[in-house]
């Protein structure tokens, strides 16, 4: 097959039967634009992140910014939000594979976040034939037969947000002038040049998912990648629709900020909760007065958790925009009533705080907790689409309750043992080609794996961390359980072989104690893949 790329542009990645129709000379043209333009932007703005870091290590204290106070104070909104997304109760999550595109579109969710980042492992085919399950979801051509069964697409289906990858990842397949491309950069204008003229004949629009920004500086760089590509394809600006996560603790200080970067192209911001716990460990993982108990205990209820969650929702309504609730890991549990009772209580009280508090709609993994999700913002909402009149001026946060870091207690064995069996798991699934697996009847993605890891490797460094009994945790005690958990882990995974969860033992143990801590533990694994 000849295959041509644009002056300047390589593509190492394999060109399988099909990738053609995605890999086209116009569109590749616009990934070289794009790149040319911002990558140095890109580089800058992760530069600028490493010096943060440095600060933060040595005791800096994040507070909201006195440059920018007059847009927190200022009178502006966001441009008014489309039809597609005025309702947005049920949001459903999960990776660009063909049939969970399908089940997901059909599932009775308001939206469908489709994910070529983090419940995604980023490997050439998956980023690839998401984009052909894209472009056939689009014009509702995507169709599957799998085992003896046929998958189609339902008369009515979700309204489909597409998240590329963040600012730290590359696509290592595609160089424009020697060096890589930004991953999130190649998903976004793929994704742009096949769909957003069909998705707006159709009556929705090209609408997207920010992840894992940690300044007003990386929207604006968003903001600008949308003027440009909107200019490029002749599309009237404020075509796009973003929503960003607000999914690290710096960007929980910037939220005004974020939206008034966006705002012609905002549809508001999403609270990440299990990427923001992630980001509150690294950041202040040199911090010896800084230590979270047990991942299970680390609740939206958690002070920290707590205002971040009524910030978000009093700066949106405030702006006009919409506020969207997180993930709730929990999902059906078929074989065991008891359980499954208990965890569909706990997606209920999720949502029902999120519906009460204000929340336009919320997260979920799973196509069976829809219904269940739905009812609780159908009993707070009504026959409204949305609550973003309901405002807010009664919340008032502070720095100091952002950074109000509890519980403490307990550190469990259990919870310890639970972190290194996590993430051993997931990562061998990950290597594998799976970003997305259902461990301990929980949906995990690389957000709650960088938990498990991250807090191990703090808990080694903290004197705070310590067991319920006395027990410092240390990382001979940490190198002693990951082949017991390793021999737990290879008795019930499925998506790897013996060798996947092997390497993901050596890796976990490498990264959680080890001296340098990994900024992300999907940067390594990327080049294993």
């Amino acid at each position: 097959m000849t295959f041509a790329t644009p002056a300047g542009m390589e593509i190492t990645g394999d060109i399988k039967p099909g990738y053609e129709q995605i890999l086209t000379p116009e569109a590749l043209a616009l990934v070289a634009k794009l790149s040319r333009e911002f990558e140095p932007r890109r580089q800058q703005l992760l530069a600028a992140r490493v010096e943060r870091a440095k600060r933060l290590d040595a005791g800096e204290r994040p507070d909201f910014l006195a440059e920018t106070a007059h847009i927190r104070a200022g009178d502006w909104t966001i441009a008014p939000i489309p039809q597609a997304l005025q309702c947005r109760r049920v949001e459903i999550t999960g990776p660009v594979e063909r049939k969970m595109v399908i089940n997901a579109l059909n599932s009775g969710a308001d939206s469908y976040m489709t994910d070529f980042e983090d419940s995604n492992t980023p490997n050439w085919d998956n980023q690839i034939s998401g984009q052909i399950n894209m472009r056939d979801a689009v014009r509702r051509t995507i169709a599957l037969e799998a085992n003896g069964k046929s998958y189609k697409l339902n008369d009515k289906v979700a309204t489909l947000v597409v998240r590329p990858r963040g600012w730290h990842l590359d696509e290592k397949h595609v160089l424009v002038d020697g060096k890589r491309v930004s991953g999130g950069i190649f998903d976004f204008a793929l994704f742009m040049f096949h769909n957003a003229k069909e998705q707006l004949a159709r009556g929705a629009g090209p609408y997207f998912y920010l992840p894992k920004m940690e300044s007003h500086l990386e929207a604006r760089l968003w903001n600008d990648i949308f003027v440009m590509t909107q200019n490029e394809l002749g599309l009237p600006q404020g075509t796009i629709k973003a929503t960003v996560l607000i999914e690290t603790i710096l960007a929980a200080f910037e939220m005004d900020e974020i939206l008034y970067e966006l705002r012609e192209h905002s549809a508001g911001l999403n609270a990440g909760r299990w990427d923001y716990i992630f980001s509150c460990i690294k950041k202040f993982k040199l911090d010896k007065e800084f230590c979270l108990a047990d991942r299970a205990k680390v609740t939206m209820t958690a002070p920290f958790m707590r205002a971040y969650a009524l910030l978000l929702l009093k700066t949106c309504h405030k702006r006009k925009a919409p506020a969207i609730g997180g993930m709730s890991a929990l999902i059906p549990i078929k074989n065991d009533p008891e359980k499954n009772d208990i965890a569909m209580g706990g997606v209920r009280n999720d949502k029902a705080r999120d519906a009460t508090d204000g929340y336009d709609g919320g997260w979920v993994a799973h196509p069976g907790l829809v219904d269940l999700a739905m009812a609780e913002f159908t009993k707070v909402l009504g026959d409204k689409p949305n609550q973003i009149d309901k405002q807010r001026p009664d919340i008032e946060v502070t720095a100091a309750q952002l950074l109000d870091f509890q519980p403490e207690t307990p550190i469990t064995e259990a919870g310890l043992r639970y972190n290194i069996n996590v993430g051993i798991h997931y990562l061998g699934a990950w290597l594998a080609g799976n970003g997305c697996v259902p461990i301990h009847n929980l949906m995990e993605d690389a957000a709650t794996a960088e938990i498990s890891r991250s807090q191990v490797w703090q808990w080694i460094r903290t004197p705070k961390g310590k067991l319920e009994d006395g027990r410092k945790v240390t990382a001979d005690m940490v190198r002693a359980m990951i082949p017991e958990e390793l021999a737990k882990v290879q008795q019930v995974a499925k998506d790897g072989t013996p060798q996947h969860y092997e390497r993901a033992a050596q890796i976990f143990e490498q990264m959680s104690t080890s001296e340098n801590f990994a900024e992300f533990l999907t940067l390594p694994l990327y080049e294993e893949i």
